[in-house]
C-alpha cells in the first residue's frame, strides 16, 4: 500500500446537479457583472522597462513582439483605450446607472489619475489586476509573490485603498494559490470554471472564487474565430442572458459575466453592440448588475464556508473507518480503494462508490466470492438472532424482512437454503429497491440463473447495496 497515494488535484465536479441557490437580491433570476479592464500604460512596452512590445489584444492582425523597440501603432491603439475608449464606456455605464468592476493594472492606473477620479467619482470598484499587464507563467514563484505586493502597494498609492479582488488573466499555476495566501482578497477570480461562485480551501485560508469569462468577452474581436461587428457581440450576449434568466426561472439562478477593454470594446462600432445588450436586460424584471465585490460580499454572507473532513485527503484509516463496512465485512474494498488516484470528484457519495467499485471490480473472483458469502442470509438466522451489522439490519428492516409470518420466514428459509446449496454463497439484493413480494419473484428468477450468470448478478447487487449505504452517509 503506498504511503502517499495519487491525489488529483483538479476539480472536475463542482456543484453538480445540484447548484445552491445564489438568493440574489431582490429574488433576481440573473446576475450580470460587467467587468471593464484597464490595462492601458501597464501593457509591455520598452517605456516600461520591458525587453519588448505588446503583442496581445489589439486590433493589429498577427502582431508580434518587437524586442527591444518601442511599437508605435500598439502604443498608439492602448492610448485609444485610455483617450477615448475609457470615456465613451464610463458615459454609458453611469448614464445606465450600472455599475462596473474594473480591473485595473496597477501601473496603468498609476499613469491614468483623471481615469482613476472618474472610476472612484461613478462608485465603481476597482480590483487589481496585477503590477504589469505581462505573462506569468515563468514567472518563479517568489517573483510572483513579490509582483502580487508591489501591485496592492502601489495600488493603495494610487486609489487611496487596497484591492479586495484580484485577476491576473495572464497567470501562473501558483497565482491562485499566492494571491489567496497574501490573505486579503474577498474574492480571486483566476478561473473560468463555473457559473457560481464557490470556496477554495487554499492552506487555512477559505478565499471565495468568483469565475470569469473569456467568452462572453470583447476579447474575441482581437482573435479568430470572433466577433467582426457589434451586432455579432450584442447576439451572443443575449443568446447568454436569455439561457441564464431561463434558468434562473426554472431552476437555479445564475451569474453571467461580462469582460470589455477600454481599446477594444471602446471603439465605436464595437460598442453599439454593447448598447443594445444594455438595453434589452433592462427591459426584464430580476436582473441584478452589480459589482463583483458585492456579488462577493452577497455570497459569504448567504452561503459562508463550512469545512468538512474530505474521503480524498482522509488518511488510510480514517477511509477505512469510514467505509470499511460498505462492502459487508470486507475493509480490503475500502483499503484498495484509497490507495487509487482520488480528488475532489470523490468527496461525495458518488465519488466514493465509484472507487470503491473499481476496487471491488479489481479484485479477483475468489476475493469477490468472499464478499458474496460475508453477505447474511435474507431473514434468516442471524437476522432472528439480532446478530446483523446495524446497515443489513437497517436494510432488511426497510423491506419488512424483520416482520415476517410464520409461514413467511419458512418460505425465506427454504429459499435460502436451496440458493446458496446451488451457488455456494448467499442470496443478495438491494433490499432498499424492493418489497417482500418482489424480493421472492427474484428468488425464484434468480435460481433458475448457472452460476456465473448469478456470480456477476449477485456483484452488482453487492454494488447496488453499497450505493445505497454510501447515498444514507449524506457525505
Amino acid at each position: 500500500m503506498p504511503k502517499n497515494p495519487p491525489r488529483y488535484v483538479r476539480n472536475m465536479l463542482g456543484y453538480g446537479a445540484n447548484a445552491p441557490d445564489p438568493q440574489w437580491p431582490g429574488g433576481a433570476k440573473v446576475a450580470v457583472q460587467f467587468v471593464l479592464n484597464y490595462e492601458e500604460g501597464g501593457e509591455n512596452c520598452v517605456l516600461h522597462g520591458d525587453e519588448a512590445s505588446e503583442a496581445f489584444l489589439s486590433d493589429i492582425a498577427g502582431a508580434a513582439m518587437w524586442k527591444g523597440q518601442r511599437h508605435w501603432n500598439m502604443e498608439s491603439i492602448y492610448e485609444y483605450g485610455a483617450r477615448a475608449g475609457f470615456w465613451r464606456l464610463h458615459r454609458l455605464f453611469t448614464e445606465a446607472d450600472i455599475p462596473v468592476t474594473i480591473y485595473g493594472v496597477a501601473t496603468a492606473l498609476a499613469r491614468s489619475p483623471e481615469q482613476v477620479a472618474a472610476m472612484q467619482d461613478a462608485g465603481w470598484e476597482i480590483a487589481s489586476h496585477g503590477y504589469k499587464w505581462v505573462e506569468h507563467k515563468d514567472m518563479p514563484e517568489e517573483e510572483e509573490r513579490a509582483s502580487i505586493a508591489a501591485a496592492i502597494k502601489l495600488h493603495e498609492e494610487v486609489t487611496g485603498e487596497r484591492p479586495y479582488g484580484w485577476y491576473t488573466g495572464r497567470c501562473s499555476a501558483n497565482t491562485v494559490r499566492l494571491v489567496a495566501e497574501e490573505g486579503g482578497f474577498d474574492y480571486v477570480s483566476d478561473t473560468y470554471d463555473d457559473d457560481l461562485p464557490y470556496w477554495l480551501e487554499v492552506g487555512d485560508r477559505d478565499q471565495l472564487i468568483i469565475p470569469y469569462t473569456l467568452e462572453a468577452n470583447d476579447m474575441r474581436f482581437a482573435t479568430s474565430p470572433g466577433w467582426i461587428t457589434g451586432e455579432q457581440f450584442f447576439t451572443y450576449l443575449k443568446d447568454a442572458f436569455d439561457t441564464l434568466y431561463a434558468e434562473g426561472t426554472t431552476s437555479t439562478p445564475k451569474m453571467m459575466n461580462i469582460g470589455l477593454h477600454c481599446r477594444l470594446i471602446g471603439r465605436p462600432g464595437k460598442m453599439a453592440g454593447l448598447k443594445r445588450f444594455i438595453d434589452y436586460i433592462k427591459t426584464f424584471d430580476g436582473v441584478w448588475t452589480p459589482r463583483r465585490i458585492d456579488m462577493a460580499r452577497h455570497w459569504a454572507k448567504v452561503h459562508p464556508h463550512s469545512r468538512k473532513l474530505r474521503p480524498s485527503q482522509m488518511s488510510q484509516d480514517d477511509f477505512v473507518t469510514k467505509f470499511g463496512g460498505v462492502f459487508e465485512h470486507s475493509p480490503w474494498v475500502a483499503e484498495r480503494a484509497w490507495a487509487l488516484e482520488l480528488g475532489p470528484a470523490h468527496d461525495g457519495w458518488v465519488g466514493v462508490h465509484s472507487v470503491l467499485c473499481r476496487a471491488f471490480r479489481a479484485s479477483s473472483d475468489a476475493e469477490k466470492d468472499g464478499v458474496l458469502i460475508a453477505h447474511p442470509d435474507l431473514a434468516g438466522k442471524l437476522a432472528q438472532a439480532k446478530h446483523l451489522t446495524a446497515e443489513s439490519t437497517s436494510e432488511q428492516a426497510s423491506a419488512g424482512l424483520d416482520a415476517l409470518t410464520d409461514e413467511e420466514r419458512a418460505t425465506f428459509e427454504r429459499l435460502n437454503t436451496e440458493y446458496t446449496e446451488k451457488f455456494g454463497f448467499p442470496f443478495i439484493i438491494a433490499v432498499k429497491d424492493n418489497t417482500k413480494a418482489t424480493i421472492l419473484d427474484a428468488f425464484h428468477t434468480r435460481l433458475q440463473n448457472d452460476r456465473d450468470t448469478e456470480f456477476k448478478t449477485a456483484c452488482k447487487q453487492v454494488e447496488r447495496i453499497a450505493w445505497h449505504r454510501l447515498k444514507d452517509m449524506n457525505l
